[in-house]
Formats: C-alpha cells, sequence, structure tokens
C-alpha cells in the first residue's frame, strides 16, 4: 500500500533520522569498563530500562499485527500486554536479585552456575538461534515488507537499509547507542501512536459510537473456548509458557535489566515498562478496532497503514512512518547487540581469552555478520504466507517451552539437577526446533498443528514430566550455588516500596479485567 507523501512528510523523516545518528554516534565515547559495548558498563537507570525494553517490544510486528488482530478480534489481544506484568514481576523480584548477585553478563552463564557446562553450552546455541530467527529475521521481515509497500522499493532493497542503518550504530556505540536511541524512539512511538488514536475518535465520534458499531465479543479480554484463535483456555495456558521464556530468560529483554546500575533501578525499570502496558492496547490494538468500524474493506495486516493513510494528515503522516521505522530499527539494533554479546562473551570466550579492545573489536564483526545472516532468514520468511503477529507468536512459543520448563523448575526445586535439564534442553530444544520449522513453512499441511498457544502448552507439560522424572530416577552431579524460591524470602533484596507499586500496579490491572468481562 504506497502512500502519498509531500515535502513536509519527506522533511520530518529526514528530520527524523538525522536526530536518531546524532543520537546514535554523538555521545559514543569509549568506557572504561570492558563490557561498555555490552552492557553499557552496567549504569543504566530505571527510565532508560523501561523505554529501552519497550522500543524492543513495540517492534512492526506489534504495531501491525495488534492492529490487525483489533480489526478481526477486538481487544482480546491486550492480553499478551496486560499479562505481562505478572512475569515482568518474576524477573524484576525473583531472577534479577540471583542475576546481579552473581555478576552475569548474559543468560546462559546463569545455566552455567544452577546446571553445569552442557545446559550452558546448549543455551548459547538456543540463544544465538533465537536471537537470529525470533527477533533479527522476522523483524527485517516485517519491517521489510512494509517499507518495501510503503515507498514502492523491492524487499531486498528494503531489509537491507534496515540493517545497514541499524547496524551502523549498534556496532560502533554498543549497548549505550541501542539504549539512547530506544528511548528517542520509544517517544516517537508513543506520540505518534497517540495522535493516531486520538484522530480515531475524532472520526468515530464518540467511544459509544465506536462500541455501537463492533460486536460485543470485539470488547472482552477473554473469549470462549470455542474460539479458535484466541480462547481464554489458550492465553490462561499457553501464554504463561511464552511469558517465562520471553520476560526473564530471553537475552534482548534481560540485558537491559543486567546493564541496570544496581538492583533497585533494574527492579524499577521492570515496574515501569509493566505500567507502559497499561497504556499499550489503547494506541496499538485500539485503531485496528477503529479501522474495522471505519474502513471494513481493508484487509486486517493493513488496518495501521490504512488509518494512517486515511487520517494523518502531511507532517503527522511522516511521523507516523518515522514511528514505524523507529520501532523496525530499535527492535533490529537491540537483537544485533544481544546476539554479539552472547557470541563474544560465551562462545570466543571458551576457544580464546580476550582482552578489552579485543572484546569490542570482535564484538563489531559479529554484529555485521549477524546483520548479513538476518537479511538472510528475512528473505526466507518470505515464504512462510504467514501474519506478522502469528509468524513470531508462533516461533516464540514453539522455541519457549524447553527454556521455561528448566528456568521454572530451577528456581523452584533444588533437587532438580544438571542431567534433568540437559536432557530437556537437547532432546525437548531439537523437538521444538523441527516443529518450529514445520509451524513456519506449514508443514505437512496448513492447519495441522494445533494453535501455537496450546501446542506450547502441550509441549511444556510433557517436558515438566520429563524433568520430574529424569531428576528422581537420577542423582544430581551439579552442586547449585543458587538458592530456590523457597529459600530467599529474607534474600530478595527488595524494599517495601517496590511492592507496593507492584501492588498497586496489580490492582490497576485486575479492575480492568473485571470490567472488560
Amino acid at each position: 500500500m504506497s502512500l502519498s507523501f509531500n515535502y513536509i512528510d519527506y522533511l520530518v523523516l529526514g528530520l527524523y533520522a538525522l536526530i536518531l545518528l546524532y543520537v546514535g554516534f554523538r555521545f559514543n565515547k569509549k568506557e572504561k569498563n570492558q563490557q561498555d559495548i555490552f552492557l553499557g558498563g552496567r549504569t543504566l537507570k530505571w527510565w532508560q530500562i523501561g523505554f529501552s525494553i519497550f522500543g524492543a517490544n513495540a517492534g512492526p510486528m506489534m504495531l501491525i499485527g495488534f492492529a490487525s488482530i483489533g480489526f478481526t478480534h477486538g481487544i482480546v489481544a491486550s492480553n499478551f500486554e496486560l499479562l505481562a506484568w505478572v512475569f515482568l514481576m518474576l524477573l524484576a523480584m525473583v531472577f534479577l536479585p540471583y542475576y546481579l548477585k552473581t555478576k552475569i553478563s548474559t543468560i546462559p552463564q546463569f545455566l552455567m552456575i544452577r546446571f553445569g557446562k552442557r545446559s550452558y553450552n546448549f543455551l548459547i546455541v538456543y540463544s544465538l538461534i533465537s536471537i537470529l530467527v525470533v527477533w533479527l529475521g522476522s523483524a527485517l521481515y516485517a519491517g521489510g515488507l512494509l517499507i518495501s509497500g510503503i515507498f514502492g522499493i523491492s524487499l531486498f532493497t528494503a531489509i537491507a537499509v534496515i540493517a545497514v542503518i541499524a547496524t551502523s550504530f549498534t556496532a560502533i556505540g554498543g549497548l549505550k547507542a541501542v539504549v539512547r536511541t530506544g528511548v528517542f524512539q520509544s517517544v516517537i512511538i508513543i506520540i505518534s501512536s497517540v495522535i493516531l488514536t486520538f484522530l480515531g475518535f475524532q472520526k468515530i465520534g464518540s467511544v459509544d459510537a465506536l462500541v455501537s458499531q463492533t460486536p460485543e465479543s470485539y470488547w472482552k479480554l477473554f473469549l470462549p473456548a470455542s474460539n479458535e484463535a484466541y480462547s481464554w483456555v489458550g492465553i490462561l495456558l499457553g501464554y504463561p509458557v511464552v511469558a517465562i521464556y520471553y520476560w526473564c530468560a530471553d537475552q534482548t529483554i534481560v540485558q537491559k535489566v543486567l546493564a541496570a546500575r544496581d538492583l533497585k533501578e533494574g527492579q524499577y525499570g521492570a515496574i515501569f515498562i509493566g505500567t507502559l502496558k497499561v497504556i499499550m492496547p489503547i494506541i496499538f490494538i485500539l485503531p485496528g478496532i477503529m479501522c474495522y468500524v471505519l474502513f471494513r474493506d481493508t484487509a486486517p495486516d493493513n488496518a495501521y497503514i490504512t488509518m494512517i493513510k486515511e487520517l494523518m494528515p502531511h507532517g503527522l503522516l511522516g511521523l507516523s512512518i518515522a514511528a514505524l521505522i523507529a520501532s523496525l530499527v530499535d527492535t533490529v539494533s537491540s537483537s544485533l547487540n544481544s546476539f554479539c554479546t552472547v557470541f563474544t562473551l560465551d562462545v570466543v570466550q571458551q576457544f580464546k581469552v580476550l582482552n578489552r579492545e579485543q572484546q569490542v573489536r570482535m564484538g563489531k564483526w559479529v554484529t555485521v555478520v549477524a546483520a548479513i545472516v538476518g537479511v538472510g532468514i528475512a528473505l526466507l520468511f518470505s515464504y512462510s504466507g504467514k501474519g506478522f503477529f502469528d509468524l513470531t507468536q508462533g516461533l516464540v512459543s514453539i522455541l519457549s517451552p524447553p527454556l521455561a520448563v528448566v528456568f521454572l523448575w530451577g528456581i523452584f526445586w533444588k533437587r532438580i539437577n544438571g542431567k534433568a535439564a540437559e536432557v530437556v534442553l537437547y532432546g525437548g530444544g531439537f523437538i521444538c526446533l523441527v516443529l518450529g520449522a514445520c509451524h513456519v513453512l506449514n508443514y505437512p499441511y496448513e492447519g495441522y498443528w494445533p494453535h501455537f498457544l496450546m501446542l506450547s502448552f502441550y509441549i511444556f507439560v510433557a517436558l515438566s514430566v520429563v524433568i520430574v522424572a529424569v531428576t528422581l530416577l537420577t542423582k544430581s552431579e551439579v552442586k547449585t550455588e543458587i538458592p530456590t524460591l523457597l529459600d530467599v524470602k529474607d534474600k530478595m533484596g527488595s524494599s517495601t516500596s517496590i511492592w507496593w507499586t507492584w501492588a498497586a500496579l496489580a490492582t490497576v490491572m485486575m479492575a480492568i479485567y473485571l470490567y472488560f468481562n
């Protein structure tokens, strides 16, 4: 869907590009800390952490995918945002104290401490594959489709341009450049989306007019079990499996809190992103419902672009496209930085000990190579035929169970040992990679597999049985240095004010669910 720009739109886009490059490069200074390119010297404040996670999370798949689900199903997709606070709290109050106490730089290093070298090596490979496929490849593919459609250029050209922009300041500035640009781009995304929602209300007239012209089911957070797309059963059973992995064990997300100045900053950063989740359905899903009312003949995947095209005046049109590009570049840059962190600190260091300068040099080259591989994966996705949201969420859902099982059982039951973890990681991981490939390629035929949320739950249950059985049949060979959740009631290192803040957020979320059900 091509858009008609005038000189004001091009001026806004050009200004956005200049500010982005300025923010990404201007403050690029060499730090004494050897982890500057990877963890920003562990100096991030709560608002930097929150905005950076928001920018990485609010990629083009979310902007386009959520509007598409809003168009076809209403607010049900809000569950993916509103329920996230539970797992952000798990990250902040359970996992983060362990992560920071042990001074790990990557998530695989956590498994090294808990389960040993073989589990550590598995997660290195799994994390790299996950970053390349789930984060980098899918973001480049979705963004490439958008940019090629908007500007009328080829898919390959669009993907390549995005990769070059994101790689440039990521390779040079490291995590700090990613965080700085993430804050700037998060503000752009929020402002643009708020304006679009406001203009949609202006066009429709009122909330009552909006509700009266949509099916009643559009305003229910939980749909009946008979709903094939997003039943309440699938959401309550399948989403937690995905969320444990995504929010608590995914390198691209967790790296931001690992770079916190201290535990308190990291915990408040998680609270901040949890609070932002409240507004995300309003600015990302509601425009899709408005599009259903205003432009019902539109294809669901075009809902967001249609709203921009029809409602945004020139100038704001350029700002909206800048927001789409911002969401894309931030997701890609975060993915690249996470990949180079894991590869440099966990893969290369096993074969050769690098000094600070060598680590930085290696990280830059790895970033460039990862970008090239990501472009290739993005082009492969063009053969999947799936929508933005189903493609990315399906991949995350199917790849999540092994990690969710190992991390969750690992913190709740001290007896879980390295052998049990290895069986689940290697055996379950292989099965999930095969199922993920079949899901993307619709093999053996489209519609063969259950909904990705239910498939994720089934795999999680099966692997949970396996990890318990193997644990009971074997003896632990690795003495854990990390206590279980039941051992650390007095060691959480969290102030009362933080718990009260979580309680307030929980109250708001429960009120939302009561109102919309």
